[in-house]
């Protein structure tokens, strides 16, 4: 692709907005950046697109933006009169640009008789996802680049379900997309009575529905008015619904004042990603004043959910997403159990890549537990899944990047439902006299300590998403039979769906949708993954190594880190 020939289309185009020719004309030296913006169009997967604000193809701005609602509109066509009629409901978050995105898309689907239902503010992913299957559109989008750096911003869209869209019929988008080859072509009709508001009441309804999905009342009533609890929304759409759920419960909250501003800069934090102990500083600092023991925070589109808890020194660490994964599940089993409320055929869902330790708790509790690959969507799949056949009944699902959901009002990732969990939960455990850090470290002595941990390798470029996969590629060629003395004895090859045992050379079929990652399956129940993010230029190592304990577990990881480093490094040539 000759990005310099695509640089100057864009920039001497009459229709491109002044904006953009200056952004663009103050560039028009920098080489490096030009052929980034230009060499290669922005890929629009099954999680949407997502990249860097900014005027190009390869990048987010309106033009992209519009081009992409124009490919989802003419799907949409496709589909006949009623699905029209139905039309599309549109939400966004705090980030640079997220109103202008909404209501270009929303233009752009009344500009092809498509019913666009805009809300008047930020609202979070789950919201979004409620208002789908709430006000029966045939589709929705979200404007967000969730927990990414402030430089980004997104577009994610949702099928009728709720759920993100299905690869299927997102293939069937992107063809429309990429045939448009004009990206200035697209225009909207802003001034439309197509483009309608989302009714206030979905706001509260919303919230009735999480109340509905309470599981400790009266530990709640007896503690939720003296609870010491913070939280800060990191200048993100969790601010009024997380608050107006705990209201409504009676749970008492201290919010981080200075981070509840809709800040497009994220300005006191360096990313907003609550997963993060630095970005919870602000409201750990706060803790620490008022004599809290509990730190919550959610990220700019309210799907991720960060905790931290005091250990038994008083001091504040940051729980990973498995750890506030695992909590949560033990405490909803918990709790279904103590009140005879846990249904017959009850069933967990979680991606592969999230602590192997769900296992030891469903089996105890005697509740199924099924795997999907990474991305909510698959989970969401099988709630509809299960609402059709009855086979199972869904109570939990959780991925380790910090997303959960109780309940089947939404289909994907919900933070305000877990923000309502984790403040019930710190009100059960002060009910029967002990703290959450407590249970956790009882956890471990009953199932074994599992050391869950994610590592990030950082790419660049045009090519960084072909590189990363070739990395993956490579791995499935080597043969390997233990990592630094940790038997393995199954590899899984996700891209080809199948299973072979080491020791064996059985074959198995997976029954369970394909994608590019490589699955070892160690002794004792512990694994590593590796995996190309499909929403950031990052190949993802994931380990979850079960150990006697903490420092055994941590001494193992870096024996194991070091084997699975120089594979990697194998897997390069």
């Amino acid at each position: 692709m000759d990005y310099r020939k695509n640089y100057e289309l864009w920039v001497n185009d009459a229709r491109l907005c002044e904006e953009g020719k200056a952004e663009l004309k103050a560039i028009a030296s920098d080489e490096k950046a030009l052929e980034y913006r230009f060499g290669g169009e922005m890929e629009f997967g099954t999680a949407g697109m997502r990249g860097i604000i900014g005027y190009g193809i390869n990048v987010m701005n309106i033009y992209t933006v519009m081009r992409a609602t124009q490919g989802l509109a003419e799907w949409i066509e496709t589909l006949g009169k009623e699905a029209k009629e139905r039309g599309v409901v549109i939400s966004y978050d705090t980030r640079r640009k997220s109103d202008e995105f909404a209501k270009a898309a929303a233009s752009v689907l009344a500009k092809n008789g498509i019913k666009a239902y805009l809300f008047d503010d930020v609202h979070p992913v789950p919201m979004l996802s409620y208002a789908v299957r709430y006000l029966k559109t045939i589709a929705g989008i979200m404007i967000t680049a969730s927990h990414n750096p402030k430089e980004y911003n997104g577009y994610k869209v949702y099928g009728e379900d709720g759920a993100q869209m299905s690869p299927e019929d997102t293939a069937k988008v992107v063809s429309y997309i990429e045939a448009i080859d004009d990206y200035l072509s697209v225009t909207g009709d802003a001034g439309s009575p197509l483009i309608v508001p989302v009714p206030a009441k979905l706001d509260e309804d919303y919230i009735d529905e999480l109340s509905r999905l309470t599981l400790s009342k009266k530990a709640v009533e007896k503690c939720g008015a003296n609870l010491k609890l913070v939280y800060t929304p990191v200048h993100g759409s969790g601010y009024k619904p997380v608050t107006a759920i705990l209201k409504k419960l009676g749970i008492n909250v201290t919010v981080v004042e200075e981070q509840t501003t809709k800040d497009t800069e994220f300005s006191t934090v360096k990313v907003p990603n609550p997963e993060f102990k630095e970005t919870l500083s602000m409201g750990i600092a706060l803790a620490n004043k008022i004599n809290a023991d509990v730190v919550f925070g959610t990220d700019p589109d309210s799907d991720r959910l960060g905790v931290a808890l005091k250990n038994e020194a008083g001091e504040f660490v940051a729980l990973s997403g498995n750890q506030v994964g695992i909590l949560l599940l033990d405490y909803i089993l918990t709790r279904l159990s103590e009140e005879n409320a846990m249904p017959k055929n009850a069933a967990v869902v979680k991606s592969f890549v999230t602590t192997g330790m769900a296992k030891a708790i469903c089996d105890d509790y005697g509740v199924t537990l099924f795997e999907t690959p990474v991305g909510f969507k698959f989970i969401g799949e099988k709630i509809k899944q299960w609402e059709k056949d009855n086979e199972y009944t869904y109570v939990f699902g959780f991925e380790e990047s910090c997303g959960y959901l109780r309940g089947t009002h939404a289909r994907d990732k919900d933070a305000v439902v877990a923000s309502m969990l984790c403040a019930e939960m710190v009100c059960y455990y002060a009910y029967v006299g002990k703290s959450v850090f407590e249970r956790l470290q009882e956890i471990y002595a009953k199932y074994g300590f599992v050391l869950d941990k994610n590592v990030s390798i950082q790419y660049s470029g045009l090519n960084a998403m072909k590189e990363m996969n070739a990395v993956v590629d490579g791995l499935k060629q080597i043969q390997i039979s233990d990592f630094a003395g940790a038997k393995v004895e199954a590899i899984r090859d996700y891209s080809a769906a199948k299973r072979t045992e080491i020791a064996t050379g059985k074959v198995t079929e997976l029954d369970i949708p394909k994608c590019n990652c490589v699955y070892y399956e160690l002794e004792g129940g512990s694994f590593v993954c590796v995996r190309p993010s499909g929403t950031e230029p990052k190949l993802k190592i994931y380990y979850s190594l079960k150990a006697k304990d903490e420092a055994a577990a941590t001494a193992k990881l870096a024996d194991v880190q070091t084997a699975v480093n120089a594979l990697l490094e194998k897997a390069k040539n």
